[in-house]
């Protein structure tokens, strides 16, 4: 196995281009496990961790862009009111070790259904930034995802950057693990209330060969808040709606039995999550229409 160091942004895309088949590695969360369960055994591993500008981000008046390789850590510690849900899913990866090495970029590079980046990014609609030595392109994230562990970028292509909108309303995430830390989600999702739009995106992991949104379940939620004038409002959702809404969400899913939960569990923690991660959001949503009511 070789290993190729990259100093510069354009070093590393010319390398991918040499080597198309190179894995690249930055955080190594997934990939040294795999390497290290002789799963996977590369010819050439690209190490980004001395590409600085994968480690920045910068917040613009409508959207934030965040490199590839910032870690979670600074998610959680900067970023935490533009990206609310993908703040919280920070906070269940792994350990604090691991937060301080990986970022988002891995997830979706691995492309792994159980990471837990993919709900939050699915609910707030974000696109990968992609570049190659031929150009550069945002891959909208519901086209991203292709196959279980398969992505949509071309082989000579790498991960530069996400661009997610910032949050105009609550958002939530929420995980079922085997223990509280150091654990593969057995099932996860993400929930962003969008009111400038007045529309509902969800996000599941670990449910479906690939991150899945439940878009029959959000078509049903935007039409009835839509049609008993709630956004405008702020009443609170019944919870026949809410019911309505969970069991939505968990037949959008089309899980596995695995050593970590069954098919018929999954479906029905998707579907708990979804009831009470629309609670949350609501609830948040309401008390913040009350605070502007207020102050005006």
């Amino acid at each position: 196995m070789d290993f190729l160091r990259p100093a510069s942004w354009e070093e590393a895309l010319a390398a991918k281009a040499e080597h198309p088949a190179a894995v690249p590695i930055a955080g190594g969360t997934d990939v040294m496990v795999e390497i290290n369960f002789d799963h996977r055994r590369p010819e050439y591993l690209l190490d980004l961790t001395r590409v600085g500008d994968l480690y920045e981000w910068e917040a613009g008046e409508d959207s934030v862009r965040l490199g590839a390789s910032v870690p979670y850590t600074r998610i959680m510690e900067n970023l935490r009111t533009e990206l609310p849900g993908l703040a919280l899913a920070s906070h269940t990866v792994a350990s604090p070790q691991i937060r301080n090495r990986g970022g988002v970029g891995g997830n979706l590079g691995t492309a792994s259904p159980a990471g837990d980046a993919h709900p939050a990014l699915l609910a707030a609609g974000a696109e990968v930034e992609a570049e190659s030595v031929r150009g550069t392109r945002r891959i909208p994230i519901d086209a991203f995802y292709t196959g279980v562990k398969r992505n949509a970028l071309a082989a000579d292509e790498l991960i530069r950057a996400v661009h997610i909108n910032k949050a105009d309303g609550p958002q939530q995430f929420s995980k079922v693990g085997t223990r509280n830390a150091m654990v593969i989600a057995v099932c996860a999702f993400g929930l962003a209330l969008h009111p400038e739009t007045r529309t509902v995106r969800t996000g599941i992991g670990s449910a479906a060969p690939t991150p899945i949104r439940a878009t029959a379940a959000e078509e049903f939620l935007n039409a009835a808040l839509d049609e008993d004038n709630l956004w405008d409002s702020g009443r609170i959702i019944t919870p026949s709606v809410a019911k309505q809404f969970a069991e939505l969400c968990a037949a959008a899913c089309n899980p596995i039995d695995d050593v970590r939960g069954t098919a018929r569990y999954r479906r029905h923690a998707v579907g708990v999550m979804a009831r009470r991660t629309l609670m949350w959001t609501w609830e948040s949503y309401r008390g913040n229409a009350r605070t502007m009511e207020g102050a005006a």
